[in-house]
């Protein structure tokens, strides 16, 4: 026994030794879980709808566990609004209340991140690479009980998405080497589309939302202008025709958007009854983190993202309460700091930024000092108590075209960062930072009020700063007031804001990485700016470049190797100097029921299969 006893000892430090000593150091894998006892996991058996065919209706059908029908769901949002019209939604607030009610052709498998149908009941994806054969579900129908069909997909992206209508993002994204795809309505039911060339991320864009032609072809006759006013936060609920599994009931400013069940919804359960099972959606306007924080504790709001600092308390918490715990591994987010490289004037004639400031954000030594001051292990510790990570990459850590050396990134070095400020001019009088023209550094950062780990975050940034001898004048402003000065005005110098990814696939972020992109926000271009070719900076050229070749790649590791240099740009010319990347950790009241989450796709990735059971 005790010779056992001791084999099974020496085998546990054998395997001790061997994860000790191959363990792949990423730099990034610095996730202090270990203080915690393991959270509920993630599960990845989740069963992907089929295709079932009833009275001549082709429905979508779920293959999770039937569920209870009725009771209502509490979430919270941060913002307010702006729009309900999911082409003008440039905001997260707006983007996320307005997509709910609009599905698109395609899906995302949640497990392996696969593109399955929605909307479509199949495509095909002929030999040529370049064409694509839609074939939509027979019989489904619009909340208003207009069947929806393939007038509805040649109008949403023959008009809308290929004529840029709304804020472009859209568009942005179906640029195939600077040209459209062909859209064409074969029959009622199938849309064939052709692109120029073969375009590997073409099949997951086709989860744009669709709209109803007879509904939003008033708004495309009146031009582009009228579309941008279109569907506003005004619009009465029941003038919204949608086809996803709610529909708005209500809106309040400052308090609550409601949806209720759309009555039309195409997807059914296993026993064939229609979905979803919840009678109301609720969303909360909360206005800040706090305030979501205390409508959990509260149980006015069923579902809650737990930031790191809090998470021994709601540990406490969970063992006498009425939620679990999930932790989904590193968040798609991708939080930054950009600055503002614009070097144009407005309509008045006016720089959007000084000259002085100018001659800064535009010189890559001092980009790149402000990136080597910034101390992102102590944005790791103090905001999240550990339970994040440094990011030092435009691509999000659990991104499949991660590159690993740039995650890998650098510590703070303030003498490496004084080092390359005095390379560009800078000196030092009284520990103050002055540029070679005698003027002091000194100079704005904005985020949005309301999301209090943004703001510790400026807060922190002005402190590392200061080290530097750069007065910051930090500001915590309302989130809808910072995005139009960002996209509409381009009046700010620095923003702390972030982004969410498609960890599958990079070329979402096309718009952001283009020059005149919707959410290019470096070096933004405003409504009123003319398109001066010769304003555009070589890195952004060559940024544009490799994202027309990567998207025309259809070998993965060819992909790969064209998006690491997209990395190595960004990290080396700093137009956004990335942060931290926390994990995603989430609490969810045990009444709601059919929680599969994923990595890739987060808690609740399947509202029409979530059911509430308070027994």
């Amino acid at each position: 026994m005790k010779k056992f006893a001791y084999l099974i000892l020496i085998f546990c430090l054998i395997i001790a030794f061997c994860l000790l000593f191959f363990k792949k150091d990423k730099g990034y894998d610095t996730y202090q879980q270990a203080n915690y006892e393991p959270l509920k996991g993630v599960t990845y058996d989740i069963p992907a709808p089929k295709n079932i065919t009833i009275n001549n209706v082709d429905y979508l059908q779920s293959q999770l566990p039937i569920g209870k029908f009725g009771g209502v769901f509490t979430s919270s949002i941060l913002g307010e609004p702006k729009t309900f019209n999911p082409y003008n939604a440039n905001d997260a607030t707006s983007a996320e209340i307005s997509e709910i009610m609009y599905d698109g052709l395609v899906q995302t498998n949640p497990v392996n991140g696969e593109v399955i149908p929605k909307l479509a009941k199949s495509f095909e994806v002929l030999k040529d690479n370049k064409t694509y054969i839609v074939h939509l579900r027979k019989g489904i129908k619009w909340s208003d009980g207009v069947e929806i069909t393939a007038d509805d997909v040649f109008f949403t992206y023959n008009t809308i998405i290929f004529q840029g209508y709304g804020d472009g993002s859209a568009k942005d994204v179906m640029k195939i080497d600077n040209q459209m795809p062909k859209v064409e309505k074969i029959d009622k039911y199938t849309i064939k589309f052709t692109t120029p060339k073969p375009f590997a991320p073409f099949l997951r864009n086709l989860s744009a939302s669709i709209v109803p032609a007879h509904i939003f072809k008033q708004a495309t006759d009146k031009g582009k202008e009228f579309f941008l006013t279109y569907q506003g936060i005004d619009i009465k609920p029941k003038n919204l025709v949608t086809s996803g599994p709610f529909r708005l009931k209500e809106y309040i400013p400052s308090q609550r958007v409601v949806y209720e069940k759309n009555a039309n919804y195409y997807m059914i359960n296993k026993n064939n009854q229609k979905l979803p099972y919840i009678d109301k959606w609720v969303m909360q306007i909360t206005g800040d983190t706090n305030n979501q924080t205390l409508k959990f504790e509260s149980g006015a709001i069923d579902v809650l993202s737990i930031n790191g600092s809090l998470l021994d308390r709601y540990r406490q918490l969970q063992k006498h309460g009425d939620f679990d715990i999930y932790n989904l591994g590193a968040s798609t987010n991708t939080t930054f700091l950009v600055f503002n490289l614009n070097n144009r004037k407005n309509k008045e004639g006016k720089y959007y930024v000084s000259k002085t400031k100018q001659s800064w954000f535009q010189d890559r030594n001092f980009r790149s000092a402000i990136d080597w001051a910034i101390n992102r292990d102590d944005l790791v510790l103090n905001i999240f108590s550990g339970l994040a990570a440094p990011l030092y990459s435009a691509e999000p850590i659990n991104s499949i075209f991660i590159n690993e050396k740039v995650a890998k990134g650098h510590k703070r070095d303030l003498n490496y960062a004084k080092n390359l400020l005095k390379k560009s001019g800078f000196y030092y009088k009284n520990n103050i930072l002055y540029d070679k023209n005698n003027n002091r550094v000194e100079f704005e950062i904005l985020t949005n009020a309301g999301n209090t780990q943004r703001e510790a975050t400026g807060v922190s940034i002005k402190q590392d700063l200061e080290a530097l001898g750069i007065k910051i004048n930090f500001k915590a402003v309302e989130f809808n007031s910072m995005i139009n000065r960002l996209v509409n005005l381009a009046d700010y110098d620095c923003i702390i804001i972030a982004l969410t990814s498609n960890i599958n696939e990079p070329n979402a972020g096309y718009n952001v990485w283009t020059p005149y992109g919707a959410l290019h926000m470096f070096n933004k271009r405003t409504p009123n700016d003319l398109k001066e070719s010769d304003k555009i900076l070589d890195f952004e050229k060559e940024l544009e470049t490799l994202f027309k070749k990567g998207a025309l790649e259809l070998n993965f590791k060819k992909r790969k190797q064209i998006y690491d240099k997209y990395q190595e740009i960004v990290a080396k010319e700093n137009p956004m100097v990335y942060l931290y990347a926390p994990l995603n950790i989430i609490a969810i009241r045990k009444k709601v029921k059919n929680i599969f989450p994923t990595k890739t796709m987060g808690l609740i990735h399947s509202m029409s299969e979530l059911y509430i059971d308070e027994n």
